[in-house]
């Protein structure tokens, strides 16, 4: 069931399902139903109960791809070289047990670190693959050329612990198919009808277990879609539904096509946006609803603004009568939220940040802001004991202890009995030696924060500390988004003047509780968003570099291209009634302006079913036009699938990928053409005097204290700047 959008999937797999044991064409226990988490499984086993009554409940092969192989695994645990009861570690554990191997074997780990390697495992796992069948690549992957001797070295431990990590459970019994032939035969008899939901989702090993199943019966039901595939960075392959008629001869397609939740104009919206996919098997979204906006397209001068016209427009919604909790934020990044969450605080508006922390909350934040709250009060304690030892520095908890003894005795803070004990013997001399060497990095960067501005302290205090250098050790995606975020701290900070002001400002961030039962705007990743919908979904940051990820572009080329355009299908689909996309012509990204243009994917959004909005020079057309002047480096798309281009709409459109060069231009500010206004040089200045200023452009004094300026800008709304920085404007 090839299942778009929208189109009630779910409810058709539940209802196969009940229809068949309604019908009694297999006993409950003959049926292997499998879905992808336990939140999905628990829903299809409500929704078969509904239709089946209490025969659900023998229906012990309905449940997640590693609930239902860990039953499995219990049965034959012995020829994998477990016992029954063998316990199933979690990533501390995983991480624990990969610490000690490669400490036991002299590895470097903090070049190597152990996390580094349980990415490897996992990825091998996911792929079905054992260590003695790991190729050069793969081997060279961790430590020059040692992967496969940690990876046998692994999986030796956890026999011997009787143990096995998630990806084990699948690949076990993978191996147990492959080399036991009557275990696989014995499953093959009993399962007379194999069922997946979110077929596109599954991985290599999933699709090798399943096709190994239904090899004798060949009676399986897979429900995807092609469209939706976003997670391959988990190690999905959408590959499994594209090739599921190869696999599988014989096999017959029904497309799901009738949407349930969205407009019409939202559907053509997004089906035009994704035919521009050349891998992909195709279908046409239709809905019987009459109506509706059409997709709203607003290119806005930066970030800053962009926060405050979504905040505006929600309020807008709420004073005609919309709920709060019907209205989304789907943002490509998570550093993209902190600048909501900072308007959103000073609005007094209500939000929630799913599939996350709250900004200010992520550990590395937490972390960060502790050494700048030790720097602006030494008597902290709590934040003392936070990165006392993080990075690590070899202080554990026994030092602690007696950092602890040392200050109660004497009635003094921690970092105050650091210094103290330093000239004692009451600690070893490396311990000593390392207390030291922090309470002097304090001491340097308490005198620094007293001429820097607070962004240079945290930028110098991050890489100073080694924290930075931690993060970029770990080589993971989930490292390099904690070091985007770092970076986006830094950036918040350039708009206050001292450290206290901002820590205060912190402060009020993290006081934001409100009650669970009020009624909040949900802010949220894409890939977090599938699967849900909303009345009202805003989409910001659609510009090139940021969607589609320069990252994913640069380490997948055009399959990644493939997968972000898909992103941006789920992301446009999630909207009930109304979706907006903004474009930025100005973002700070990495601590820099970057002048932008706007995403590929607006360019290929038919014209016919887009309102577009600008309060850029150049109006509507401005990103049209910034794509149509060029020249496609992926046109062998087009060539190899001519039906496609043909279907795109018109010559401009079809122009979105046109020599595209992924390093997005970089300037130091947001600049103007000087003959694009008249200045001369700051004279005397008071409350209602027109000024520019080169980066937020024109704008009105509003207030005065000494040199610092509030001003209303045409553009960017008010700010607080130094008169310095403004000239007098004719």
């Amino acid at each position: 069931m090839l299942a778009g959008a929208g189109t009630g999937k779910t409810a058709a797999l539940t209802a196969r399902l009940a229809y068949i044991v309604r019908s009694r064409l297999a006993w409950p226990s003959e049926i292997l139903c499998v879905t992808f988490t336990n939140k999905a499984a628990r829903e299809m086993k409500e929704r078969v109960g509904k239709m089946i009554g209490p025969a659900v409940e023998g229906m012990p092969w309905l449940g997640t791809f590693h609930s239902v192989a860990a039953r499995l695994l219990r049965r034959h645990a012995e020829l994998a070289g477990l016992q029954s009861n063998y316990t199933i570690i979690d990533t501390d554990d995983q991480l624990r047990v990969l610490k000690q191997l490669i400490q036991a074997e002299g590895i470097d780990d903090k070049r190597f670190p152990a996390r580094q390697l349980a990415q490897c495992i996992d990825r091998w796992k996911n792929r079905g693959l054992m260590p003695d069948q790991l190729d050069a690549a793969e081997n060279e992957s961790y430590a020059n050329g040692k992967g496969r001797q940690f990876y046998t070295l692994y999986q030796a431990r956890l026999k011997a612990l009787n143990a096995c990590d998630f990806g084990d459970l699948l690949l076990h019994m993978l191996q147990i198919f492959r080399t036991h032939r009557d275990v696989l035969e014995q499953y093959q008899q009993r399962f007379k009808y194999i069922m997946v939901d979110e077929y596109q989702d599954t991985n290599q090993v999933q699709y090798l277990w399943l096709r190994l199943l239904a090899q004798t019966r060949r009676n399986i039901c897979v429900v995807g879609d092609d469209d939706q595939s976003i997670y391959s960075w988990r190690g999905a392959e959408v590959a499994n539904i594209l090739r599921f008629e190869k696999d599988f001869p014989g096999a017959k397609i029904i497309r799901l096509e009738q949407n349930y939740r969205s407009t019409p104009d939202i559907l053509a919206a997004a089906s035009g946006l994704i035919s521009a996919n050349a891998e992909r098997l195709g279908k046409t979204l239709w809905t019987e609803q009459n109506g509706g906006d059409r997709l709203r397209v607003i290119g806005i001068w930066d970030g800053p603004e962009e926060a405050r016209r979504i905040g505006d427009e929600i309020e807008r919604l709420e004073r005609e009568g919309a709920p709060l909790d019907r209205i989304a934020i789907l943002v490509r990044a998570q550093f993209q939220t902190r600048e909501f969450e900072d308007r959103f605080i000073a609005i007094g508006l209500n939000y929630k940040i799913i599939g996350g922390f709250r900004f200010y909350e992520r550990a590395e934040i937490r972390d960060a802001l502790a050494y700048l709250r030790l720097i602006a009060q030494p008597s902290d304690d709590l934040a003392f004991e936070r990165i006392y030892n993080t990075p690590k520095r070899g202080l554990g908890d026994k030092t602690l202890e007696k950092l602890h003894r040392h200050a109660r005795a004497r009635g003094v803070p921690l970092s105050l009995a650091a210094i103290k004990i330093i000239d004692t013997d009451e600690l070893p001399a490396r311990a000593r030696n390392t207390l030291l060497a922090l309470m002097r990095d304090f001491a340097r960067w308490r005198d620094l924060a007293k001429t820097a501005s607070p962004a240079e302290l945290a930028r110098t205090l991050l890489d100073e500390s080694g924290y930075t250098a931690m993060l970029q050790a770990e080589k993971s995606a989930e490292a390099a988004g904690r070091l985007e975020n770092l970076t986006e701290l830094a950036r918040a900070m350039e708009e206050y003047e001292t450290l206290g002001d901002f820590l205060e400002h912190v402060s009020l961030v993290m006081d934001n509780d409100a009650a669970d039962n009020v009624e909040k705007v949900t802010i949220m990743t894409m890939h977090a968003a599938k699967g849900l919908e909303f009345d009202n979904v805003f989409l910001p940051g659609w510009e090139e570099g940021v969607f589609p990820s320069q990252r994913a572009l640069d380490e997948g080329g055009l399959a990644s291209l493939e997968e972000e355009r898909r992103l941006a299908y789920v992301a446009i689909t999630r909207a009930r009634r109304r979706c907006t996309i903004l474009h930025a012509a100005n973002r700070r990204i990495y601590g820099q302006w970057t002048s932008s243009i706007p995403s590929r994917f607006i360019a290929e959004l038919p014209p016919a079913h887009v309102e577009q909005e600008s309060s850029l020079s150049g109006g509507a057309s401005l990103w049209r036009a910034q794509w149509t002047e060029r020249e496609d480096p992926f046109a062998h798309v087009a060539r190899d699938r001519p039906e496609r281009s043909q279907s795109r709409g018109p010559g401009w459109q079809r122009a979105a990928a046109q020599n595209f060069d992924p390093a997005p231009r970089r300037l130091a500010e947001p600049t103007r053409s000087a003959a694009s206004f008249a200045a001369r040089p700051r004279g005397d200045v008071s409350v209602g005097t027109r000024v520019f200023h080169d980066k937020f452009g024109y704008g009105v004094i509003a207030a005065q204290e000494g040199n610092k300026l509030e001003i209303d800008f045409e553009v960017a709304g008010r700010k607080r700047v130094i008169d310095s920085f403004v000239k007098l404007a004719d």
